[in-house]
């Protein structure tokens, strides 16, 4: 159960201070890697389930490692978390800038962002969860940036209401699809379609977008591009990589708007637009 006591509640003492500390100055190799799955193990069973409030590249966040991969990550290894894609998503920060990131989870490529854009940013946090949620709107009011506003919705092909799939063991996994795991819950959430969404909220342009939906880039993207002016094209675009799952050649449709690949990683693809 999430926890609304004042941040700092929770900070890390003991055994999960020295095991966190050591965790986030690990180079990335594979025996290091080794050692902080072995150390993260060990910090998890002696929390028992409780939360851990922590600092991480200047955001504040309140973090609950146990049924979240992207918890866990962040709170263990950040170095490790997209490096090559922030490094990139951050080099094109400028005055005003707009990021819209869907599919949030606890709202860290979201307060990544915050943390460097200025007090003339606008960012849009959209999590369909409530209980994630819940956590990404507590992590968004622990920092000053004043820039972050967060939305709970489901961005899809329609708007309306729709079913939403969740992994009970990884609540960062969900999907319009249904998910991998057989233990695979379901429940009812409001959606809307991007354009929908970007014009509700009053988006003239879009600087930058992270799409991490499981497997649904393609559910949104379709009728984006088939429905948005061209003004609301993002100029970056940072999007799980799901080509496994995707029922259409997502990345021939972003080239046929004028995007190129620049970066691929193991998890995502960047295109930005010429």
């Amino acid at each position: 159960m999430n926890d609304s006591r004042p941040y700092g509640a929770y900070a890390p003492s003991g055994l999960a201070s020295f095991a966190i500390e050591g965790t986030r100055r690990l180079p990335q190799r594979w025996a290091t890697r080794r050692i902080a799955l072995m150390l993260r193990h060990l910090v998890l069973h002696s929390l028992k389930g409780a939360p851990v409030d922590v600092e991480t590249f200047g955001v504040r966040m309140r973090l609950h490692p146990y049924n979240n991969v992207c918890e866990k990550r962040i709170l263990f290894t950040p170095q490790y978390f997209d490096p090559a894609e922030l490094e990139l998503l951050a080099s094109r920060i400028g005055e005003g800038f707009t990021f819209v990131d869907v599919g949030s989870n606890v709202g860290w490529y979201a307060l990544f962002v915050a943390a460097r854009a200025g007090a003339k940013a606008r960012i849009l946090a959209v999590e369909p969860q409530p209980e994630v949620f819940d956590r990404l709107a507590y992590n968004i009011r622990q920092n000053p940036f004043g820039t972050v506003k967060a939305v709970a919705c489901a961005v899809a092909d329609k708007t309306g209401e729709l079913t939403l799939f969740l992994d009970p063991n990884n609540r960062g996994e969900s999907s319009v699809k249904i998910v991998s795991s057989s233990q695979t819950d379901a429940i009812r959430v409001p959606a809307v379609t991007l354009v929908d969404l970007l014009d509700r909220e009053g988006f003239t342009r879009v600087d930058a977008m992270k799409l991490d939906v499981e497997g649904a880039e393609d559910l949104i993207l379709d009728p984006f591009f088939r429905d948005a002016p061209t003004s609301l094209y993002p100029s970056l675009f940072i999007i799980e990589d799901g080509r496994d799952r995707w029922q259409i050649d997502l990345p021939a449709l972003l080239a046929s708007k004028g995007y190129r690949l620049i970066l691929q990683t193991r998890m995502n693809l960047v295109f930005e637009r010429t």
